[in-house]
Parts: C-alpha cells; sequence; structure tokens
C-alpha cells in the first residue's frame, strides 16, 4: 500500500461535489463556489481536512446525484479567497482517486459519500511499463513543442517531469483538452499500461499532423516556400 493510499484509508466519509466535469490526480482545478450548500461545506472543510470529492454528473430527468459504484477523484483546497457577496473563489488539485460506495445521511446540506480509495495495481513487467511512459514522454515533448511554435512561441513551453509512470500517465492527460467520457476511460481505469497505451495512441495520431503545421508556418513567418501545402 501506498503512502498516500495510506493516508486516504481512514478518510472513508468526505463532502461530495458533483460537477460536470472529471477531475483527474495532480490536476488543478478553479471554482468559484456560490450556492449555500458549498458555501456550508467549504466552511465545514476549514475545520478539518481539506478534501471533498468530485464526481462527474451530468442531469438527466429523474437523475439527481452520481450513481453509486461511480469513480471520482479528491480536491484539496490549495487556496481560498472570500468574496464579498459571501462567495469564494478557490484552486483545488486532484490528489487520489475513489469509487462511490453509497451515500451517507449526515445531516448537511450537501452530498456525503461512503467512498473506497484506490490506485492503480501493480504491473508485472516493470521495464516494460518504464519503457512505455518514456516513450510517451518524449512523443508529449514534441507534441508540446510543436503546439509551442504554432502559438507564436507565447507563454511558456509547456513541460512535463518524468515521474513515476502513473504520475506520468496523469500528468500528461491533464495536459489536453479531453472530453468526459475518455477522461473518464482513464480516471477509472486502474491499469497505467492501459491509460499509457490510449494517450500513446493520442500522440501518435496527433503529433506528425502538428510538427507540419508548425513547419509551414515557420517557413510562411521567412516567407519561404513549404514542400506541403494545407488542405482546405
Amino acid at each position: 500500500m501506498s503512502e498516500l493510499l495510506e493516508k486516504f484509508r481512514t478518510l472513508k466519509h468526505l463532502p461530495l461535489f458533483p460537477l460536470p466535469l472529471v477531475l483527474l490526480p495532480n490536476e488543478l482545478l478553479p471554482l468559484h463556489i456560490f450556492e449555500p450548500r458549498y458555501r456550508q461545506m467549504l466552511k465545514d472543510l476549514e475545520s478539518g481536512q481539506q478534501y471533498f470529492g468530485v464526481s462527474l454528473f451530468e442531469p438527466n430527468p429523474g437523475v439527481d446525484k452520481p450513481p453509486t459504484g461511480t469513480t471520482g477523484c479528491i480536491a484539496e483546497v490549495r487556496e481560498s479567497h472570500p468574496l464579498p457577496d459571501g462567495a469564494s473563489n478557490i484552486l483545488t488539485m486532484g490528489i487520489i482517486r475513489y469509487r462511490l460506495i453509497d451515500y451517507i445521511d449526515a445531516g448537511e446540506p450537501y452530498l456525503v459519500g461512503d467512498l473506497e480509495f484506490f490506485e492503480d495495481v501493480e504491473e508485472d513487467d516493470a521495464d516494460e511499463l518504464t519503457a512505455l511512459a518514456e516513450n510517451v514522454h518524449t512523443l508529449f515533448k514534441r507534441v508540446a513543442k510543436a503546439a509551442f511554435q504554432l502559438s507564436g512561441s507565447r507563454g511558456r513551453l509547456p513541460d512535463i517531469p518524468k515521474s513515476s509512470p502513473q504520475e506520468l500517465s496523469f500528468l500528461i492527460a491533464t495536459a489536453f483538452n479531453l472530453d468526459n467520457e475518455l477522461k473518464y476511460q482513464m480516471l477509472e481505469t486502474d491499469s497505467t499500461s492501459e491509460r499509457l497505451n490510449r494517450l500513446n495512441e493520442i500522440l501518435l495520431h496527433t503529433v506528425d499532423k502538428m510538427e507540419d503545421s508548425a513547419s509551414i508556418q515557420k517557413v510562411a513567418q521567412t516567407n519561404g516556400h513549404g514542400q506541403k501545402k494545407i488542405d482546405l
């Protein structure tokens, strides 16, 4: 059991914040807290652990909360800025994933979940997993460099440091504007290699096109002539 999993083992019941988005571990999520029930939640958090669960919830007729059995991610409040009208702007970060076992009637205006925390299972071939992670990291750096060039070198070049394969898979996944369905698949799988292989497919599909576009833009900016033309 990892140190992180051990830390959350005793935090079985936590507030839940259903949102129409998927939060991944290591992902930053700014939120504007204005509803009375979530103002109360934030106030309650100030007297204890700064954690609450973010569960994907896209309202449907007859469904008023995320179903049990679904996967979410714990958010830690890193910054909180109260506003004059009683609302707050907060900055949170995804920490660890959970499965929603059931709901607890804690007498609060917000939802409270009975949660089971989990991480990826240990893979049999560590060397193969490390090689896959390094390949995905290399592809990401190529895509990031091309995106930076296409932006006119504004801002700074995106950079993700090398880390464990599981952490790296989440760091790279958060760098893209993935749709909820795909992002949720990344969240709920407990296989690092499965997540990295999916990212590898996405990056391979993208990298050549982006590098070609960046090269064409660079030539155009110097009034040269590219060997390839963009199909219109």
